[in-house]
Parts: C-alpha cells; sequence; structure tokens
C-alpha cells in the first residue's frame, strides 16, 4: 500500500504463515499473517500476526506490537518472562530466543525493525 489507510484489526482476512515444524514445542498451533506495509529497502515491516494454542519456540527480531486478542506467555532466554493478553504493548529485541506458551488465539499488530541501513 502505498497511500495512507485503515484496517479494522479484529476482523482482517490473513493467510496462512506455516511454521516450521522443529519451532513447534508443543499443540497443533497454526500461524496466520498479512503484511500491511513495508519499507521500499524492506528494513521495515508492519502488519497483522495470528497464533492458535500451542508452546512454539523463536528467535525474534527488533519488534514492537500490541495485542488485539487472545493470551499468551512469552519467555525470553536469559531474560524475563511476558503475560502478554488485550491493549498489552510488548518490544521484543533482536537476537532474543523466546517460547510462546499461547493460551488463548492471539492477535497483534505488530512493527518491525530488520536492521538494514
Amino acid at each position: 500500500m502505498n497511500h495512507s489507510f485503515v484496517v479494522h484489526v479484529p476482523d482482517a482476512e490473513l493467510e496462512p504463515e506455516p511454521l516450521s515444524p522443529d519451532q513447534i514445542v508443543s499443540g497443533s498451533p497454526e500461524v496466520t499473517g498479512k503484511v500491511l506495509w513495508e519499507s521500499p529497502d524492506g528494513g521495515q515491516v508492519r502488519g497483522i500476526w495470528q497464533i492458535t494454542p500451542g508452546v512454539v519456540t523463536d528467535t525474534e527480531a527488533d519488534e514492537l506490537f500490541v495485542v488485539v486478542s487472545g493470551s499468551a506467555t512469552i519467555e525470553v532466554a536469559g531474560g524475563p518472562t511476558l503475560r502478554v493478553g488485550p491493549g498489552d504493548l510488548a518490544v521484543l529485541k533482536e537476537g532474543d530466543r523466546t517460547r510462546w506458551t499461547v493460551h488463548e488465539t492471539l492477535r497483534k499488530v505488530y512493527s518491525i525493525n530488520l536492521g538494514q541501513d
């Protein structure tokens, strides 16, 4: 999208974003998402992301997100345990190794900086 826009996040249509099987710790979590904006150099991405209940691991990018619905506990290796739910804003640092325990299907809006200058 090249212009200003608005998206109603709670019912926005998302597309499947399959998880790598080695990321799944337990359950059968499914991920969907939609990129709403990407900078011309690909260094910044903004969008919507959703995951169904289960436990997964990830290595994070530099990300700021706000939870729209659902809840999860995010354990950061060597760092804090974050409990997130509707209305919470969270920041994850590039390289954080995380374990997400998703209690209720979680939908978030995010802004990621991929560190390209």
